[in-house]
């Protein structure tokens, strides 16, 4: 059982388009659109946000998107409108639409509880202000060959680099698949500097073919995921 996501916006189209790119990170998740009035115009129906919570929810809780303040308010009278039961495991999340959809796809993909759903969806906004601020990354160094170029300096961690050789690089489906397998060790990793367990903040990277992709890994299975992030990188993940 995974927390749903229902997407809440004043475009039906932007609704089902945001469905559909959050799906292909989560295909195990109940997505729903709840986009437009309900004769199809621009703006949004208690109707349809109500109805979609209920196809969301599937015992798990649900997590809600929403794109403008008026659409923010239509799923606050929705979410009134539950039964307490059900209003315990219903939230709204202050996140950008788009990125905090992705985000909250893969927690739930991953089978996070409902907090983590709605952290993770809320903390795209911040990695988005940090990626925007941030220096241009150096994809300079040098990379591994072979996976035994694991270094490990002396407080333990380990580390490895290698060039990203699959045509579009560490883009969305391979960012995904990435966080959603470091999630799941007992390790803190980071990618080129950034958390590799977020997707929104492995997808800020903007790494492309050719690009060096370095991890660094420390805890009980650091090895484990520099071993397995380097057969990924070195089978292009599965796109060449």
């Amino acid at each position: 059982m995974k927390v749903g996501l229902v997407i809440v916006s004043h475009s039906e189209k932007l609704a089902e388009g945001v469905c559909d790119l959050a799906g292909q990170m989560a295909p195990d998740v109940a997505i729903i659109a709840a986009g437009g009035t309900d004769d199809g115009g621009i703006g949004t129906s208690l109707e349809k946000i109500t109805a979609g919570i209920a196809r969301a929810d599937g015992g798990a809780g649900a997590a809600i998107l929403a794109d403008l303040g008026s659409a923010v308010m239509t799923t606050e009278m929705a979410l009134e409108f539950l039964d307490p039961e059900q209003s315990e495991r219903v939230r709204l999340a202050d996140a950008p639409l788009v990125e905090g959809a992705v985000a909250a796809a893969v927690a739930a993909q991953t089978g996070q509880p409902l907090e983590t759903v709605i952290r993770d969806a809320e903390a795209t906004a911040a990695s988005m202000a940090g990626a925007a601020a941030a220096p241009p990354k150096d994809s300079s160094q040098a990379p591994a060959d072979t996976l035994d170029d694991i270094d490990q300096d002396d407080t333990g961690v380990q580390e490895a680099s290698w060039e990203l050789i699959n045509p579009m690089g560490l883009h969305a489906r391979p960012a995904a698949a990435v966080a959603q397998a470091m999630a799941d060790l007992d390790a803190e990793i980071t990618i080129n500097g950034v958390d590799a367990k977020s997707v929104m903040m492995l997808m800020t990277l903007g790494l492309k073919a050719g690009d060096t992709l370095t991890v660094s890994a420390h805890g009980p299975d650091a090895e484990r995921a520099i071993e397995m992030l380097g057969l990924e990188v070195r089978n292009g993940f599965g796109e060449i």
